[in-house]
């Protein structure tokens, strides 16, 4: 699979199976939750793709070779990679299936899932260590109460999962403090989200959350977690335009944060209420050209992230591990 390749899947984003199989573990994060996945690698690259019923993509198993077509025509040819917890190589655990707040993109506050208990997240990290394939832990989070709250949990639970002996990444919603919280708790790694940069946009589509606090949180993130450790997702097709991405990306990688440039999904859940238009495969390459050579000029790596989005590849074009 060239970049061209799986930036056309990722603009599709979606995968219908030729024969009834197992459509994957249904995510229960940010604007894709509820809905099943699977992910395809061909060569050095991996794509992760949601199952549905219709799509000008269809995915064929024949043993322990994978095909994927579009509209009948053959594409790539690889295999598929199961999961250990919601990706390869990590667990990437959602802590809190619910939220106060009611970002116009997300599922997460419509679908009002249930919140995991210490000892069951755990659990969940003992089985994925068992397997021998557990590389790194990825803490993900609502908020069902508060920011502090939930900051409070994710620190007890990062605390108590040092013992397995892997990188741990985490990604809630900020507030004063939860950089020294996370650091001290024993965290390598945080991202926190901007969604997108256009501040008008964002007063529209994030109601009851700070642009400028999560920036200062970023910022903040990075004296202490060091760059290369500090990330934010930018969602491409609210209706952004190309410069302000840049603008977005330049201030993020000014501060030596990563941006992890997302294809905006537009859930079933949330049509009436935002215009998400999917990205096609030409803007989401030139965009992440351009989030490399900022990345190169300012001397960030995206190979020197220890989990999260840069590790796992499979939902974006990673600088520094697809290009």
């Amino acid at each position: 699979m060239d970049l061209k390749t799986k930036a056309l899947l990722l603009s599709i984003g979606r995968v219908q199976l030729s024969r009834p199989q197992d459509g994957g573990q249904p995510s229960t994060a940010g604007p894709g939750a509820g809905e099943s996945s699977v992910f395809f690698q061909s060569g050095r690259r991996l794509v992760r793709l949601s199952v549905v019923d219709r799509s000008p993509l269809s995915l064929e198993v024949r043993g322990d070779e994978a095909l994927i077509s579009l509209q009948g025509r053959a594409i790539s040819r690889g295999r598929m990679v199961e999961p250990l917890l919601h990706s390869p190589g990590q667990a990437y655990i959602t802590v809190s299936e619910r939220c106060i707040y009611d970002c116009r993109f997300c599922a997460v506050p419509r679908l009002k899932g249930g919140v995991k208990s210490h000892q069951r997240v755990v659990e969940m990290v003992k089985e994925a260590n068992a397997t021998g394939r557990l590389e790194s832990i990825s803490l993900t989070s609502g908020t069902e109460v508060s920011p502090q709250l939930e900051g409070e949990r994710v620190a007890a639970l990062v605390c108590d999962l040092k013992q397995f002996g892997v990188p741990i990444g985490v990604s809630v919603n900020p507030f004063p403090g939860v950089n020294r919280m996370l650091y001290d708790a024993g965290a390598d790694e945080v991202k926190y989200n901007l969604e997108t940069p256009d501040r008008i946009l964002f007063s529209r589509v994030c109601p009851g959350l700070s642009y400028q606090e999560i920036m200062d949180a970023l910022e903040e993130a990075v004296e202490l977690f060091g760059e290369n450790h500090v990330f934010s997702n930018l969602l491409v097709g609210l209706g952004e335009s190309d410069q302000s991405l840049r603008q977005g990306m330049d201030e993020l990688t000014d501060r030596g944060v990563l941006p992890i440039l997302r294809a905006a999904y537009p859930h079933p859940l949330r049509l009436d209420e935002v215009d998400i238009t999917r990205p096609s495969a030409e803007r989401l390459l030139k965009l992440a050209r351009y989030l490399r050579m900022r990345l190169d000029q300012k001397g960030l790596d995206g190979r020197l992230a220890l989990t999260g989005c840069y590790c796992c590849t499979g939902c974006d074009l990673v600088p520094g591990r697809d290009l």
